[in-house]
């Protein structure tokens, strides 16, 4: 697969999950961000003030988190997904 921009990944995440139907938020705060409910509304909440690359780790984690079926998901996001979760075990080893 082609490289491709951060901002590029971003956008197509942040679509992906507002075609969901999940409400996507950034916000300013003490916090990072992910998959959270309130009032029986799932959203997905992210710092403001992250960098993309941030952005894009914790848009995956919510998706996985959420555990959307692959099925809805096409060969970008899948992989995209497949990237970041790979980066973050390979952090916690």
């Amino acid at each position: 697969m082609k490289k491709r921009k951060p901002e590029a990944i971003l956008e197509e995440l942040e679509k992906f999950v507002r075609g969901l139907g999940i409400t996507l938020r950034y916000e300013r705060g003490d916090f990072e961000g992910g998959y959270c409910v309130l009032k029986e509304q799932g959203m997905i909440v992210i710092n403001k003030l992250a960098n993309t690359q941030k952005r894009i780790s914790l848009l995956a984690q919510s998706i996985m988190e959420i555990g959307v079926d692959e099925k809805l998901m096409d060969e970008n996001i899948k992989s995209i997904i497949e990237d970041e979760i790979a980066k973050l075990k390979i952090v916690k080893e």
